[in-house]
């Protein structure tokens, strides 16, 4: 593959910071012999020319119909695959391997205590492949504020980003975490980080439906959609009330079928693996709720990087995901992982039995009509960190049964659809936004090839990503 020739091009306004990750760098840049995955599902397009012209798809066709111009930067991409740039729906700026847990998952006083990695996680996620991303819920909303901006403003690398406030919950086992305080108080804290600047709204585990109703209100009196990873509201109490988007599918979030459920309580999460655990995803039960969520057009994300780490032995640990890890988080991963608990019960059941069935439940979702889409969810017990998770998540929805074709426009597509950006990212068209991943290898075929990243394009600059990996290697957890 022909190399960058290092001419002045779109990236002449960046900083040097980022600079120093740039591979490819010109006004037009002619990516040929490719294949190309556009998103949307379609078949692999075999020998396609991509034209990119000051950040954007001029072209995108059969290299036989496409007028090269002399001045191009022209990369021969034989062998590689070109695809939309992942978008990210449920990612992090912070690691949760807290150094005040022990081998049980046990937490000593203050509590759960998270870490802000401004520097490692964008540099991850961009040179995985991730150009577009929401914080799906912020420990410190002003850092991330702050990052988008200086990531928009070109001084720093890392993917363009939908800016979730900080979690609107009840009582919560992280310190870092406001408790909110009723309606009145939910509808504050939505209008006061609306002003601030953020974009999107999370509610969490412990918010009551008064509270859930006053948050949504708020925000689509602005014009912002609101998620929810949910316990003490049902998903369908939720969809009743007007949320968005759900985080991570029934199996381990939803509440509303748990005997003696008591109203705005999160129960046990025991109650909830016992019920699932029973429950067919085929009974008319289920199959109502998914009726309801998709006739009111709630989305759901799928977060199987996470809950993977329920299985023993999973996921197959790779070097570079121990590499990125700091001395403290490596640790205290491998630890957790070895003793084999995942949220306090012991492995490998009921685990896997549920994790086969969130699988069933999401394509079930999907073929129901539903907007499926997908993020890592970098939490848990430290295993899942940016970018490589979201290549995972892909991954995992292949496992789970859907084409390598129908996952990569879950992955890419269906979240820029949900943002509302679907007419500028998330597919290969002419006129979009230059947001594209080239890998080598073929992952409509072969699904694992996602992994295999060799330049990533954000709004035409083609950013190099072994160099972005490499930048964070041992620092992950701690910066």
């Amino acid at each position: 593959m022909a190399e960058a020739d290092g001419r002045a091009g779109a990236s002449a306004a960046l900083a040097a910071e980022v600079l120093e990750y740039v591979k490819v760098n010109a006004p037009l840049v002619a990516l040929t012999h490719a294949r190309v995955v556009d998103g949307t599902g379609a078949p692999a397009r075999e020998e396609q020319t991509v034209l990119v012209r000051g950040g954007r798809i001029e072209f995108a066709g059969d290299a036989a119909s496409a007028g090269v111009p002399a001045e191009a930067l022209v990369l021969d991409l034989t062998g590689r695959t070109v695809m939309p740039g992942l978008v990210g729906m449920h990612n992090h700026l912070f690691y949760t391997g807290c150094p005040n847990r022990d081998a049980q998952g046990r937490v000593a006083p203050p509590g759960a205590l998270v870490n802000q990695i401004s520097y490692t996680a964008p540099r991850l996620y961009l040179g995985c492949g991730v150009t577009t991303m929401r914080t799906t819920g912020s420990i410190e909303p002003y850092a991330d504020l702050n990052l988008k901006h200086q990531v928009d403003a070109g001084r720093m690398p890392g993917p363009k980003m939908d800016v979730t406030g900080p979690f609107l919950n009840g009582a919560s086992p992280f310190p870092q975490m406001r408790v909110l305080r009723g309606p009145d108080d939910a509808r504050r804290m939505v209008d006061y980080w609306a002003s601030e600047g953020v974009t999107s709204f999370k509610a969490y585990m412990s918010i009551t439906r008064a509270e859930l109703a006053a948050v949504i209100e708020a925000a689509h009196a602005r014009g912002l959609k609101v998620t929810g990873h949910l316990g003490s509201v049902g998903y369908r109490e939720a969809a009743a009330l007007g949320i968005d988007n759900i985080e991570h599918g029934p199996i381990y979030t939803d509440s509303e079928f748990v005997p003696d459920k008591r109203p705005d309580v999160c129960p046990p999460i025991r109650s909830l693996v016992e019920f699932w655990e029973k429950t067919d995803i085929a009974s008319p039960p289920v199959r109502e709720m998914i009726a309801d969520l998709v006739r009111r057009g709630v989305a759901l994300t799928s977060t199987l990087a996470v809950f993977e780490l329920s299985l023993p032995g999973r996921p197959v640990m790779q070097p570079r995901v121990l590499d990125a890890m700091c001395t403290e988080s490596r640790t205290s991963y491998l630890t957790l992982r070895a003793h084999g608990v995942f949220m306090g019960i012991p492995q490998p059941a009921p685990w896997e039995i549920l994790f086969r069935k969130e699988m069933e439940f999401e394509r079930a979702f999907a073929r129901a009509g539903g907007l499926l889409m997908t993020g890592p969810d970098p939490t848990g017990m430290g295993g899942v960190l940016p970018g490589f998770g979201d290549q995972r998540g892909v991954e995992l929805l292949v496992e789970a049964g859907f084409p390598p074709l129908e996952a990569l426009a879950i992955a890419t597509r269906n979240g820029a659809r949900f943002l509302g950006q679907d007419d500028r990212i998330g597919t290969i068209a002419a006129g979009k936004q230059a947001d594209l991943v080239v890998v080598r290898g073929n992952p409509a075929e072969t699904i694992a090839d996602i992994e295999n990243v060799e330049i990533v394009f954000k709004d035409g600059v083609g950013y190099d990503p072994a160099k972005l990996v490499e930048s964070v290697r041992g620092q992950v957890g701690i910066r």
